[in-house]
């Protein structure tokens, strides 16, 4: 069930009256804004004090910004009362901050509009993808600190909108695959004790892929920054990938179109967001999955070559009904094997190999 939608609040009804008619606009539904997780004041904290004017069914997310919510009353007078006592004034139980109070009025979801929300799973068995398994805690917190301070004692390169380091083999994001007459040389000492876990992964067994990875991309994303839906390329890497997650949580969704990969122009970057819904196309599965810092995630079978995979461009995710802001960083390390041949797959209609 997804959460409820609000219209904008009308200016007008700040003190709960027009100009024109002093008709009282009223409505159990408070837009409050300065206060949120983006600013470091839980859902909880807002319930609790505006409880204190009556029973509050929930605080709800107004917009993507963190900072903005929707408080629902059972009825008027409570909102009424709120909204008297609270707008305009430094809240002492909420940091002190300004809260900036209005109506809001609830929107049923229109029928005819496939709801843009989508389940967020917190296992990969819930989300049914063959081939998909996640591993939480693959690292402990110190090797995460330790993982964090070997990439940034090293240079980094600088994208449209996030920084990469490529060890092994560079990435051309231009083509989306690699040279293998360029070899960077072995991968860096920091993530052996990385590549010695992936080998014993507990999933491996339900592969027949080689596990000599030798390819590793270093990705850096600032707050709000994602990917757009892609599937590794297959002519450039085996079929296991796997990405650790450092410092940040992310949603990471998953599609599986039904007439196939898609293949986006060339040259475009797989960092815009032009690219978020390819040639508009709804004929697709959709899936989404929880990833916490510190977990590991393997891309194997289906859910590698047929299911396209991609971070939406957000500040805050809702995992649940419950809203996480998404760190001042997140780091990933992606771990592939370069293919040294053609892909002969069984996904055909994903594959570049058999275009």
């Amino acid at each position: 069930m997804g959460l409820p939608r609000f219209g904008p609040p009308n200016p007008k009804a700040v003190v709960g009256e027009t100009k024109k008619t002093n008709r009282v606009i009223s409505s159990p539904n408070l837009y409050v804004a300065n206060c949120g997780p983006a600013v470091g004041i839980s859902h909880d904290a807002i319930a609790t004090v505006f409880a204190s004017f009556g029973h509050v069914q929930g605080v709800y997310a107004a917009d993507d910004s963190g900072a903005r919510v929707i408080v629902c009353y059972d009825d008027d007078s409570c909102a009424a009362a709120a909204l008297a006592a609270l707008h305009g004034r430094p809240c002492p139980q909420l940091a002190g901050r300004t809260l900036h109070i209005r109506y809001s009025v609830l929107q049923p979801s229109p029928i005819t509009v496939q709801s843009n929300s989508v389940q967020v799973c917190l296992s990969a068995s819930e989300t049914a993808i063959p081939g998909l398994y996640l591993l939480p805690d693959f690292v402990t917190p110190h090797e995460e600190e330790e993982l964090l301070a070997a990439v940034d004692a090293r240079p980094w390169i600088s994208l449209a909108k996030r920084r990469v380091q490529h060890y092994g083999y560079q990435f051309c994001y231009q083509t989306r695959n690699v040279n293998t007459k360029q070899h960077l040389g072995a991968l860096p000492s920091f993530v052996s004790q990385v590549l010695e876990r992936v080998s014993s992964f507990p999933n491996l067994n339900d592969a027949a892929d080689d596990v000599s990875l030798d390819q590793l991309t270093v990705n850096e994303y600032p707050p709000g920054v994602g990917l757009s839906p892609h599937i590794d390329t297959h002519s450039a890497f085996e079929g296991l990938i796997f990405s650790l997650s450092l410092a940040g949580p992310c949603i990471m969704e998953f599609r599986r179109y039904e007439q196939g990969a898609w293949f986006p122009k060339p040259g475009s970057s797989i960092d815009t967001e032009e690219s978020e819904n390819p040639e508009k196309c709804t004929n697709f599965s959709r899936r989404a999955i929880y990833l916490p810092p510190r977990s590991m995630l393997l891309l194997s079978g289906e859910a590698r070559c047929a299911w396209h995979h991609y971070i939406p461009h957000h500040k805050i995710d809702i995992v649940n009904d419950n809203v996480i802001k998404r760190s001042s960083r997140r780091v990933s390390f992606t771990l592939r094997k370069v293919r040294t041949g053609p892909c002969q797959c069984q996904y055909p209609q994903y594959c570049d190999s058999q275009r």
